[in-house]
């Protein structure tokens, strides 16, 4: 297996071997981690890809989703990856990744880009991946884990490959919908275990030095939720949430095939 993964093609309601590279552009992309099997709410990926293709058939994503699970090893870790590419003729478009998973870290370090937001379509996972790679490791080069961008007024948006959240006199909170954010399936789940251990939860518009020591939080699907312990010049609150929330977190894993009700 290759650093970027094995590579398939859906077509003929099977997935074929691909050992070309193909030149067509992502219009869309999902990915999540499994380890062992398990996964936390495989559902709500495939419900945010399926939502975002056009001119495929339900029932006909449904069989691909119902590959990709099959085809994902129930031992070790993993970071598989569903891909739309809709500039390619019909049946031939839908694509699967099957990666190993990267290395996860419980902590890291951010670092503001200095520049605009470089995404063209920031409300959809998969276009602007490769620009939000780039910003990650435009990011590393000034010892960080991870960019965050911020809107032309500076406030935080989103970070590179994760959503920042925060912790402000016992409240959840998030960035608001006057800036671009991409809907982010782990700050949804984290928010709705919020709720439900009794915690308010709410979005504002801050800029990172608003921030200056809040509980800060990085959330992906790969890597949960990772705490803050430094974001250049501004102090980083204490992590009095995070090991209570990443254990609810890891609480939610299933078997892939159960936790499908798209295709069951």
């Amino acid at each position: 297996m290759s650093v970027s993964g094995d590579f398939f093609q859906f077509t003929g309601g099977e997935l074929i071997s691909v050992a070309h590279a193909i030149p067509a552009p992502l219009t869309v992309a999902d990915s999540w981690l499994v380890s062992d099997g398990s996964v936390r709410e495989i559902n709500r990926h495939f419900q945010r890809f399926m939502n975002s293709t056009t001119g495929i058939e339900e029932d006909y994503l449904l069989q691909f989703f119902d590959r990709v699970i099959t085809m994902t090893p129930t031992t070790g870790d993993w970071f598989p990856r569903i891909e739309f590419r809709e500039q390619l003729p019909p049946g031939g478009q839908l694509f699967f990744r099957l990666r190993q998973s990267p290395v996860r870290t419980l902590h890291c370090t951010l670092w503001s880009l200095d520049e605009l937001d470089p995404r063209q379509t920031p409300r959809v996972k998969g276009p602007d991946l490769s620009v939000c790679q780039k910003l990650r490791r435009q990011a590393n080069l000034h010892g960080a884990d991870e960019a965050v961008i911020l809107s032309e007024d500076g406030y935080i948006a989103d970070g590179a490959l994760s959503a920042i959240v925060w912790w402000r006199e016992g409240k959840l909170l998030a960035p608001d919908d006057s800036v671009a954010w991409l809907p982010s399936i782990t700050r949804e789940i984290v928010f709705e275990l919020a709720n439900q251990a009794g915690f308010e939860t709410g979005t504002e518009k801050a800029k990172p030095e608003d921030l200056a020591n809040c509980e800060i939080w990085s959330l992906s699907s790969l890597q949960g939720i990772r705490g803050v312990t430094s974001w250049q010049n501004i102090p980083v609150g204490k992590h009095n949430m995070l090991n209570s929330f990443r254990k609810r977190l890891l609480m939610l894993a299933a078997d892939a095939s159960d936790d499908n009700p798209l295709i069951a």
